[in-house]
């Protein structure tokens, strides 16, 4: 008897979502999920050499194996580091503060 599992592969992008539900025998590895669920042939930029997968939020090797109701994230890559974009923002509020002007306060 084949067991079969439900789950789910998402991807998400800044303006779209897809999510796709699946049947799949027991012992489906992630990336074999995100293979079957046909969103790498809709998005190409989601090469699976390449991006990073998740299960309800935690970073999994694409050969781990899911269990029943396991949702399949594929990560996009980041677009800029997050310790630059900490430091960036950090510089402009440092510029914001300086650049305002100074308030009097009379008694």
């Amino acid at each position: 008897m084949n067991e079969q599992i439900e789950i789910e592969v998402v991807y998400a992008l800044p303006h779209e979502q897809i999510m796709r539900q699946l049947h799949v025998p027991a012992g489906t590895m992630a990336k074999q999920a995100v293979e079957l669920s046909g969103i790498s042939g809709m998005f190409p930029e989601t090469d699976l050499s390449q991006s990073r997968l998740g299960i309800f939020g935690r970073l999994v090797k694409p050969e781990t194996i899911l269990r029943d109701r396991d949702r399949v994230e594929i990560y996009r890559p980041l677009s800029i580091d997050p310790k630059e974009a900490r430091r960036k923002r950090a510089e402009e509020a440092k510029a914001k503060r300086s650049g305002a002007p100074k308030t009097l306060h009379l008694q």
